[in-house]
């Protein structure tokens, strides 16, 4: 019986409607890339698009492709831009997390593996193509020997070592942004980069899955193409989400903020380095400093600005930033986040305490504190308290 293609069925259909999905939002963030020239919709659409059309050899193939046309070429025009995907993850956390970002033609140094492959792929094509008896075959010598032999497995090793460090250089600039975030603003519930985060854990999820799937695959059981369509549809599932979730969430506010990472420290790729310190520092910690904070806070209640952060109180004290944070980190032993937040705290206890539970809500009251929402207020009174909030209340009646 004469196979069709193409074919429709359990394991092609659902590729082929993902990967279509995928391609949709990748274009939609080129053109928003090309309508507003946000360089992180760009390295995002790049992923997108990319990880989409990994996914073709898979559907195709399940589609039949391989077996009605038995001597394609399709497999030299299917290159893999793996060496593509960790820079890309790399410089998009980047895009999105430093305020004054630039990709300039430095960072194009990233994307040498990955050039350099494509034209290693190109000449085993021209190569294959003028060997004798190459249009009967699907694979030429070159493509089975080194592609598809010792060669190309040492590739697949180097991608592998390359994605890792990448995602690993990825995740430190991550949780360094996360961490330093809360020395600089005193509500972060809407910058605690949820979506960062769960973007990172998709990508590090497909790789380990990958990875695992490879190793089994060559040390333990040959796995079957049925087998290893599972990693297929979950990359196909991750690019919906990507896709959807990226060009729906606005990165305009982490764009936005006001600090640099090399304000404190410098950032090279895979590690932090404190500046070099010629002098000591003129600045030292008194107790009128501390006392000029306590009664600035007592008497302006700042912290009832629910968008209050380090600068605005700094230029509020005409103290330099880095002086108030000095004073709050080692002075008062806080970052700036729960230093505010413990003002807001004792607030929103004084009120309680003072009956006004009867005329507002446990939120009102947390509005009027200074919180944003109710997660962070939440989330916020259960750390600096050890209790929640209503359990709080009940004490009181």
């Amino acid at each position: 019986m004469l196979l069709t293609f193409p074919n429709f069925d359990i394991f092609s259909t659902p590729l082929l409607i993902l990967a279509t999905q995928g391609v949709v939002f990748g274009l939609l963030l080129l053109t928003r890339y090309r309508d507003k020239k946000t360089v992180s919709d760009l390295f995002l659409a790049l992923l997108v698009l990319i990880t989409c059309y990994h996914r073709t050899t898979y559907t195709i193939g399940f589609m039949d492709w391989y077996d009605t046309y038995r001597n394609t070429k399709i497999n030299y025009w299917l290159v893999s831009l793996a060496l593509a995907i960790g820079p890309l993850i790399y410089l998009y956390i980047k895009s999105v997390t430093v305020s004054d970002f630039k990709f300039n033609k430095k960072q194009l140094l990233h994307f040498i593996p990955v050039f350099i492959f494509v034209v290693y792929r190109i000449f085993i094509f021209i190569y294959d193509a003028h060997l004798p008896g190459f249009a009967n075959e699907q694979n030429g010598v070159l493509m089975k020997k080194w592609i598809m032999g010792g060669l190309g497995t040492l590739t697949d090793a180097f991608i592998s070592v390359q994605q890792l460090l990448y995602l690993a250089f990825s995740l430190q600039h991550y949780f360094f942004y996360r961490k330093n975030i809360r020395n600089y603003f005193s509500n972060t519930y809407k910058l605690e980069l949820n979506w960062i985060r769960n973007f990172l854990f998709v990508y590090s999820f497909l790789f380990l899955y990958d990875n695992v799937q490879g190793l089994v695959d060559i040390s333990i059981i040959k796995l079957s193409w049925i087998e290893k369509w599972w990693y297929q549809f979950f990359s196909a599932l991750a690019v919906i989400y990507i896709g959807i979730k990226g060009y729906f969430t606005d990165t305009s506010t982490l764009q936005g903020l006001d600090f640099k990472l090399g304000s404190d420290r410098r950032y090279t790729l895979g590690q932090y380095t404190h500046p070099k310190v010629g002098h000591p520092k003129k600045n030292k910690i008194t107790a009128q400093d501390k006392e000029k904070v306590i009664h600035h806070m007592d008497s302006e209640k700042p912290y009832l600005n629910p968008d209050l952060n380090l600068v605005e109180l700094a230029n509020a004290l005409k103290m330099s930033r880095a002086h108030l944070s000095e004073i709050i980190n080692l002075g008062f032993g806080k970052n700036f986040n729960d230093f505010i937040n413990g003002y807001r705290i004792n607030s929103v206890k004084y009120l309680l305490e003072n009956g006004q539970h009867k005329n507002l809500s446990l939120l009102g009251i947390a509005y009027e504190s200074g919180f944003n929402s109710k997660a962070t207020f939440n989330r916020v009174f259960k750390k600096l308290t050890n209790t929640s909030p209503s359990e709080f209340l009940k004490t009181l009646q």
